[in-house]
């Protein structure tokens, strides 16, 4: 009898615990969202991707279909390849909530405005893929999130009814879009209704929006630098290496940089983790018209990557990965067969295209001849120059003098134009520098052979501010600058300096 009634107890527990488990998710949706979320990722693969492929709320699947779906591989990365160990760092969007009531929100209407609602933007679905994938239902609030964003705005009310779930889908929509929003942070705040209608959003920003407008400075010209030296170059496929490598050049990993989710990080700090990487690269592309997006997924970890459009077709690209020592094209314009061992998307980035095609955008092979830039020793320097010695004809005697006007002839210069001392050369770019201005401006000298090998070491240690940049910027009323140089082999043991450089 004891065991029976031991049985009935521990029975009538259980119902009366699943009926509370019941009654508190009806009154609590982001409860109820929070354990569907849990359940969907424990049968998921790591990482969040969802496991049955159910479409995120407020996508609008019927746009997607006419394009090249992504096809999940079969099984998921354990972990990240050795060479790699540990170079992720992407962080999922973070949403909160909190249930009102409805009187609390009638209140709200006379202390919390819509902001700017952005109803004058226009945003072009080829360049902004998580846009073009929302109901039109929805897009309102993207235009909203967007310009109240720009203008730093923190809580503002909706202009559209949407769901709780529907307005996660369109911040991410908005962040994943729009790198140059370096100060809006990965999370959000909303208050909804008990029918799960969100009535307010608070977005919070990063310390860059405490210092706004000499940030966004900062930005631009540090973005301008490296935009300066792909704007002359021909193709897509020659400008997005350029931008790779600029970026492995400029940019280390380091998983403790401060807002190192923002392509500011990257651009500006010059240390960052695999988002910082991923958008960086993904607003340079954009800056040059390129339509390239950013990519959210597993890869051992949750990370971050890059998808390239290029020719028509898409590839995969992983500027983060690439950046070892040395650096690699080993996750260069890869397909998605390629990259599926490593990395699989989740999220929204399940609707991006898939990148099927072979061959979009590979390396130039070596001695083919592809822009007007390809005489350049080092237009895109990933580790030191390694010089080229050029055999001499030993039964060949000629005077120092006439072996000077020889050299001179080959590289087509005359020899005032020759800056033959560092003194010489810090003189020449002052005055350069002086007469161009301030802004995004270029200049060229040249030098010998062995001078170029001390240059090389004096912008490595920072020896150049000094030398003219100091001068530089006080007579042209600047705070700084940034700049970028490409060498040119000449010929007779000369190299022209071109000198990208963005003072402000």
């Amino acid at each position: 009898m004891k065991i029976v009634k031991s049985i009935f107890f521990s029975v009538m527990a259980l119902v009366m615990a699943g009926c509370l488990g019941i009654l508190i998710c009806a009154l609590s949706p982001s409860l109820t969202n929070m354990l569907a979320e849990k359940v969907g990722n424990a049968q998921a693969a790591p990482g969040g991707a969802d496991a049955d492929g159910r479409p995120a709320p407020g996508v609008d699947t019927g746009r997607i279909e006419g394009q090249d779906g992504y096809e999940r591989p079969d099984s998921v990365p354990s972990g990240t390849p050795s060479s790699v160990s540990g170079k992720t760092g992407y962080k999922p969007v973070q949403e909160s909530g909190e249930q009102i009531a409805q009187n609390e929100a009638e209140n709200l209407s006379g202390i919390i405005a819509p902001g700017n609602t952005g109803s004058d933007l226009v945003f072009d679905e080829t360049l902004y893929p998580y846009y073009a994938m929302l109901e039109q239902t929805v897009r309102p609030l993207y235009h909203q999130v967007y310009a109240n964003a720009m203008n730093l705005t923190v809580s503002f009310t909706p202009v559209t009814n949407v769901s709780v779930e529907q307005l996660k889908t369109v911040f991410e929509a908005v962040y994943n879009d729009h790198p140059e929003l370096f100060w809006l942070d990965t999370g959000y705040t909303c208050k909804y209704l008990k029918s799960g209608s969100c009535v307010e959003v608070t977005l919070k920003y990063n310390d860059a929006a405490d210092h706004i407008d000499s940030a966004r400075q900062e930005f631009q010209g540090a973005a301008q630098a490296v935009l300066s030296g792909a704007q002359a170059l021909g193709s897509d496929g020659e400008k997005e290496r350029y931008v790779h490598d600029a970026l492995m050049q400029l940019v280390e990993y380091d998983s403790g940089a401060p807002m190192n989710q923002s392509a500011y990080s990257a651009l500006v700090g010059g240390r960052s983790v695999c988002a910082g990487y991923a958008r960086a690269f993904q607003y340079l592309m954009q800056c040059l018209g390129i339509p390239c997006y950013y990519c959210t997924g597993y890869a051992g970890e949750d990370h971050a990557w890059n998808i390239v459009k290029l020719d028509g077709s898409y590839c995969n690209v992983d500027v983060t990965w690439n950046d070892t020592d040395p650096a690699t094209y080993d996750y260069y314009n890869k397909t998605d067969r390629e990259f599926g061992s490593t990395h699989v998307r989740t999220g929204l980035s399940v609707y991006l295209p898939a990148c099927i095609s072979e061959g979009v955008g590979t390396l130039p092979s070596e001695g083919t001849q592809t822009s007007d830039l390809d005489g350049l020793i080092n237009p895109n320097p990933v580790e030191p120059i390694r010089w080229q010695s050029k055999s001499k004809n030993e039964n060949t005697v000629i005077t120092p003098d006439e072996q000077k006007k020889d050299n001179l002839q080959q590289a087509g210069v005359t020899e005032d134009q020759v800056r033959e001392t560092v003194s010489a050369y810090y003189e020449d770019c002052l005055k350069l520098l002086k007469q161009a201005g301030k802004g995004d401006k270029q200049f060229s000298n040249v030098v010998p052979e062995s001078l170029w090998l001390t240059l090389e070491q004096a912008y490595g240690r920072g020896d150049y501010w000094k030398g003219y940049v100091n001068e530089a910027l006080k007579a042209l009323g600047a705070e700084d600058f940034v700049i970028q140089i490409q060498v040119q082999r000449l010929g007779g043991g000369y190299y022209r300096l071109y000198h990208n450089v963005y003072t402000y």
